[in-house]
């Protein structure tokens, strides 16, 4: 995926817009964007798009994110949405990998008693929303075969931290919101799983939104999360890759592919080691997964 956008689950409005959009993924948000009063409702209509839509003939992945593990709605949300089979659930205020574990066990125990494939709801962690999660970001790895993605959050983590702004006066990130957006970044490479970037609030700042998806992608982000269904195309030509970028890599494969002993191998004037092989060889997997 390269854009996911998120819809509060207790509005069918919403949903549908969202599903005329060209979002690779549509979140079913039951979190913050539903109101304790419509909790029920979002589940209720949650699992009926989730119905409408069965495995094999969706055209977008649908991804839940339920509410935290730290209070007591979690296992209300997956009891009603995983019989439907989400491609994905996301968990926020990720604390420590038993978090992960925990999650892993309910899902897992839900999917045998409801008849959905066993694995085949993978998880998305919201990494950074607290303190304690950005100092165990290293416990993903390893810690479930479901885990497929990590993002991070910084307005959730201002708010536990204490923080009045998560920005200097110049614009840029303070250095604990840098720093967990870097530790999202290397949590992702340890445990082999796609690094996701946080929203951009700012739905009317197409220009701004435009500068943080190529940020991202340039610090090795490979797909952001959007809050409304205009930024989903932008997001999508920014995390796609050209023709000419395509042509590059493969011609880069090629050449390591044809000198299999050489560590180095020259292409065009530019001398070229395994990170490039390796680099050109992702871009290719990519844009198959991107159709």
């Amino acid at each position: 995926m390269r854009s996911m956008l998120f819809l509060p689950a207790d509005s069918e409005k919403k949903i549908a817009k969202g599903a005329g959009t060209n979002a690779d993924g549509l979140i079913l948000d039951l979190e913050d964007s539903v109101a304790l009063s419509r909790k029920d409702e979002g589940r209720r209509l949650a699992r009926e798009y989730l119905d409408a839509n069965p495995l094999g003939s969706r055209t977008q992945k649908l991804l839940v994110r339920v509410n935290p593990l730290c209070g007591d709605m979690t296992l209300g949300d997956l009891a009603a949405v995983v019989g439907g089979a989400p491609d994905y659930i996301l968990l926020p205020k990720y604390r420590t990998r038993e978090d992960v574990i925990r999650f892993d066990h309910y899902i897992s125990a839900l999917e045998a008693r409801d008849g959905v494939p066993a694995g085949h709801i993978k998880i998305l962690v919201i990494g950074t929303e607290t303190g304690q999660g950005v100092l165990n970001m290293g416990g993903l790895t390893g810690c479930s075969d479901r885990l497929a993605y990590v993002s991070w959050g910084e307005f959730d983590l201002s708010a536990d931290v204490g923080a009045e702004t998560h920005r200097l006066p110049d614009g840029n990130w303070d250095d604990l919101f840098r720093t967990a957006r870097s530790l999202c970044l290397a949590a992702a490479a340890s445990a082999e799983i796609e690094p996701c970037n946080t929203v951009f609030t700012d739905f009317k700042d197409d220009d701004g939104l435009r500068d943080a998806c190529l940020g991202a992608r340039r610090a090795g982000f490979t797909c952001m999360m959007a809050i409304h269904p205009n930024q989903v195309d932008i997001i999508n030509e920014s995390f796609s890759f050209t023709a000419e970028q395509l042509e590059w890599s493969r011609r880069v494969v090629e050449v390591f592919e044809a000198n299999p002993d050489m560590g180095v191998v020259g292409l065009d004037g530019i001398m070229l080691d395994k990170p490039h092989y390796t680099q050109a060889q992702r871009m290719i997997t990519r844009s198959k997964a991107y159709g």
